[in-house]
Order: C-alpha cells, then structure tokens, then sequence
C-alpha cells in the first residue's frame, strides 16, 4: 500500500519561497509520473502543479514554470517542491500525488497524500 505524508506548507508573503516534502512508503509503479497538485477552496478539480518521472523528466502547469522546482530524491522516498517567488495566487491546499499521468491530470491519479495549506499573502 502506497502512502504519501506532506509537509512543508505554511502562510508567507508574496516574494517568499517555501519548499514542501512529500515522504513516500510502500511501493510505487516508476513508470508513471509523481508530482503535486493544488486546490483552491473554490475549486472543481485539482490543478496539476508539477510532476517528475524516475528518469527526471519534469513537467510544470504555466502558471509556476520558472517559480516552482520539483525534484526526487530516491535514496530517501521523498519529492520536493521548490517554490520560490509565491503570489497569492498560488495560495491552495497542496496535495502530493503518485502514479499519474501527467497530461490526463487528477482523474488518474493513483494515490494522493492528505495535502499541506500554503497561504501567501499580498
């Protein structure tokens, strides 16, 4: 059984970075994508963030492309998320997500961790 812990979220001001962790037990198909996801209290459907295959191919949402930075780190089951010059606008419930497929987004999501509030304000 895959499971998969957050943390790492917390309130900043916009310009701050924050970086979130994602630890991950049990065993997860490498052939598909791990990345994170985002949600906002008003919306439908998670927002696919950023994701990262084992060969360390990366795919960004537009809207974090330069800002966010995901990376794995095998030897310690974890994946990051690097998120530096945050806006209010990235203010979500982010949610670390395994076993994906990138273009195909939340629906095909595996496994989903219980998710880390970031707030950013103005």
């Amino acid at each position: 059984q895959v499971q998969l812990k957050e943390s790492g979220g917390g309130s900043v001001q916009a310009g701050g970075s924050l970086r979130l962790s994602c630890e991950v037990s049990g065993h997860v198909d490498s052939t598909y994508c791990m990345g994170w996801f985002r949600q906002t209290p008003a919306g439908t459907e998670r927002e696919g963030v950023a994701c990262i295959y084992r060969d360390g191919t990366t795919f960004y949402a537009d809207s974090v492309t330069g800002r966010f930075t995901i990376s794995g780190d095998y030897a310690k089951n974890t994946l990051y998320l690097q998120m530096n010059n945050l806006s209010p606008d990235d203010t979500a419930m982010y949610y670390c997500a395994a076993e994906f497929l990138w273009l195909s987004g939340a629906p095909s999501v595996g496994y989903w961790g219980q998710g880390t509030q970031v707030t950013v304000s103005s």
